[in-house]
């Protein structure tokens, strides 16, 4: 089987009643593999046997379910023209209708017969008819292809209930409810139409075109068919088509859409750039580094688009109620129609009214779409703001979420490290100890490492080629140099029998450390090793790492790391939320014990191998939801085990965008608090929308068949206004942005 993908575009499929039916459609088609409905998004992904069946017979199966294919490619089309369009205008010409049938009946001309066949007919039965057949015609249609499709859904309920109160001749109920239901449903496309906009937004992030420059010319061409190694040419307002390296030129660049960062960066030669940031003030040529479609913001918007299908809880909880309710109250309708005429003799047109009311009640619209839209305005308002969560399910789970676990190195601190101190042993040189160190950490992708490597060219060190590396994880690393060298943590070397309280290292050559003599130590300038000199490195917040053989110490190497500016402030800001901070590091406890104690955290657990970092997760989500926050690579094992896994630095960085739920495209740790809080809002959002639908529907189904409701109240109220209302709360989410 030749398994095939495609992203179908409809945006008329709005609401989950017109997912089922699509899903329903394309479900008889021989060949489908799976369906994904995205209502949100008027998207349909289908995965299919290439063999079997052709994309146009896909199509046609949606067409035929009455929902137009406008693309292919699941591309978001611009916004629809709800109010022009022809379901619009047969609705306009519905309420004229049934608004001079209205005149007519009630004025002070007498109301003149028609016909008088099998009942009198007037002039406003007749315009009560044409505004039903009007603005019904539509709703009779859909309500026939979910019939076929055998969808129990709004479309068949309000269709049935139009025909039969045309039928026993209750033409007023049959034309309010025509007109007022076709209303209704243009003002939830109108609203959805405004939850797709904030996509909209995302995807005009992206320019169409980019200048490309060939030999001494220039070409336009689609941004899309930008390829790796094209040089482009990006002038002052313009954004950037593509990922890329400055290869020439200066300026300030706005790279708020990617990141969040709403000040712009300077960017000069050898600068990375992203798709969809704006060069405020100078000129660039930019090497592209990933195709036109392939760039971190297309990345964006694809796992943005992906994350609207994964329900929350709440979603499922919806879903499996609806399941229950809509059958309920359509039972309901028929018992109030039937049962008091036949038992207890009861008036047929009042009963048959009352009823008529009650199947408006079971249609579940704004109850089944207040949760959707609630995820999609929340994860689109992330998106502008340089946060993405890849679902509606983490999302809802961050809302949740009591204790945040940090890694010191790279995020609550810059990650840029550099040697502060080398200090060698008896007998030996500083360029020795870097030489050896240099030699084995450059096949090294740590961050000390590379640190390590960094200061060794600094100072001009000649560094040899080592063979047999071996990384020990989490202890340090392994080579030869003529003999073995081992270059790593104190208890690295403990594990190979050193007596480090013992060792003996020299004072001299400027090293920051104090002086203090060893009593056992029968050498003049000696300290001791580990009573003094990696108690004071790591007493500044320094990280030791030594060096030598498995007989011989060459030496200390001390290495730094600075405290991110916002750290200090975001710990606070999530204990003033009731949020238990923690950090879990590799790190040595003194120094970990010194960052934490700088930004605020009390709860410190280091010495930590991979593994152990993991577990202690796996301890902290047995009492708490835990949030886990990282770079996305050397932390993928606690992430991934986490309530929720949050990745730093992301831009550009395929590994974090994979591996975490929540990827903060800014390496700015402030977007931590402000997920936080969005998450809770829209928690909070959803109850709101889902107790307030179900509050409305119990009153209008307990009041329906007492006469309390009639199908205006209805319509107006439990199937229009809540929709409206539902969604007008969710978009509430879109205003919420980080706090300064």
């Amino acid at each position: 089987m030749s398994t095939e993908r495609v992203e179908l575009s409809a945006p008329e499929m709005d609401c989950s009643s017109c997912a089922g039916k699509v899903h329903s459609a394309i479900e008889g088609v021989d060949g489908v593999v799976e369906i994904e409905t995205r209502p949100t998004a008027g998207v349909v992904v289908v995965e299919y046997d290439g063999d079997a069946v052709d994309v146009g017979a896909l199509v046609s199966s949606i067409e035929a379910a009455g929902y137009e294919v406008t693309d292919t490619e699941g591309r978001l089309t611009e916004g629809t023209a709800v109010w022009r369009s022809d379901r619009a205008y047969a609705t306009y010409a519905g309420a004229v209708a049934l608004l001079v049938g209205a005149i007519v009946s009630v004025g002070p001309v007498p109301d003149p017969l028609v016909v008088d066949v099998l009942r009198e007919t007037t002039l406003s039965d007749v315009l009560y008819v044409l505004a039903a057949a009007v603005a019904g015609v539509p709703v009779v249609r859909a309500g026939y292809r979910s019939a076929k499709l055998r969808e129990l859904d709004i479309d068949l309920l309000m269709g049935v209930a139009i025909l039969a109160a045309l039928g026993v001749g209750y033409y007023v109920e049959a034309a309010t409810l025509a007109v007022l239901f076709s209303l209704a449903e243009l003002l939830e496309a109108h609203a959805m139409d405004r939850t797709r906009e904030s996509m909209r937004e995302l995807l005009a992030l992206s320019p169409d075109t980019a200048t490309v420059k060939r030999g001494d010319s220039e070409e336009t061409i689609p941004a899309a068919n930008v390829e790796v190694g094209d040089v482009v040419v990006v002038r002052p307002g313009e954004r950037v088509p593509v990922d890329g390296e400055v290869v020439s030129g200066e300026s300030a660049v706005d790279e708020s859409p990617i990141t969040g960062e709403s000040v712009p960066v300077d960017k000069g030669e050898g600068d990375e750039v992203y798709a969809g940031s704006v060069v405020e003030g100078g000129y660039l040529e930019v090497l592209a580094t990933a195709a036109g479609d392939e760039t971190t913001l297309a990345r964006v918007i694809d796992l943005v688009e992906e994350a609207e299908s994964r329900q929350t809880d709440a979603e499922r909880f919806v879903d499996r109620f609806s399941g229950y309710y809509t059958p309920v109250i359509v039972a309901g309708a028929l018992a109030t129609v039937f049962i008091p005429p036949l038992f207890f003799a009861g008036d047929w047109g009042t009963w048959f009214v009352r009823g008529l009311t009650l199947l408006v009640v079971a249609c579940p619209c704004a109850f089944v779409i207040s949760t959707p839209v609630t995820v999609v305005s929340g994860l689109t308002s992330a998106a502008r703001n340089g946060v993405l969560v890849k679902g509606g399910d983490h999302l809802e789970r961050m809302g949740e979420v009591d204790t945040v676990a940090f890694d010191k190195t790279g995020t609550l601190t810059s990650g840029e490290l550099s040697v502060t101190d080398v200090v060698p042993a008896a007998d030996r040189d500083a360029d020795e100890v870097l030489r050896i160190a240099a030699a084995l950490e450059r096949y090294s992708e740590h961050p000390i490492g590379k640190a390590i490597v960094d200061r060794a060219e600094d100072d001009g060190v000649e560094v040899p080629e080592a063979t047999g590396f071996e990384n020990l994880t989490g202890r340090g690393v392994r080579g030869d140099i003529e003999t073995t060298y081992y270059v790593g943590k104190p208890a690295l070397f403990e594990e190979l029998g050193h007596d480090l309280g013992h060792a003996h290292v020299r004072t001299d050559g400027g090293a920051s450390v104090a002086e203090r003599a060893d009593p056992d130590c029968d050498r003049p300038g000696c300290v001791d090793l580990r009573g003094d000199t990696i108690a004071d490195l790591q007493s500044a917040g320094k990280t030791v790492v030594i060096v030598g053989t498995d007989e011989e110490l060459l030496g200390v190497v001390a290495v730094a790391d600075t405290i991110r500016p916002e750290a200090e402030g975001v710990v606070a800001t999530l204990e003033t939320a009731g949020v238990r901070t923690v950090m879990l590091t590799g790190d040595n406890e003194r120094t970990a014990r010194a960052v934490g104690e700088s930004v605020g955290i009390d709860e410190v657990h280091a010495d930590l191998l991979p593994e152990e970092k993991l577990d202690r997760i796996e301890r902290l989500t047995e009492t708490d939801t835990v949030a886990m926050v990282g770079d996305g690579v050397n932390d993928a094992p606690a992430l991934a085990r986490a309530d929720v896994g949050i990745a730093m630095g992301a831009a550009g960085t395929d590994t974090a965008l994979e591996t975490a739920d929540i990827a903060l495209m800014a390496d700015d740790l402030d977007g931590v608090p402000y997920c936080l809080r969005l998450a809770r809002q829209a928690n909070g959002v959803i109850k709101q929308n889902i107790l307030a639908s179900l509050a409305v529907k119990a009153v209008l189904a307990a009041g329906a068949p007492l006469g309390y409701v009639t199908v205006i109240v209805a319509v107006v109220v439990g199937d229009m206004g809540m929709s409206l209302a539902v969604t007008g709360n969710a978009l509430r989410l879109g205003r919420v942005e980080p706090e300064e």
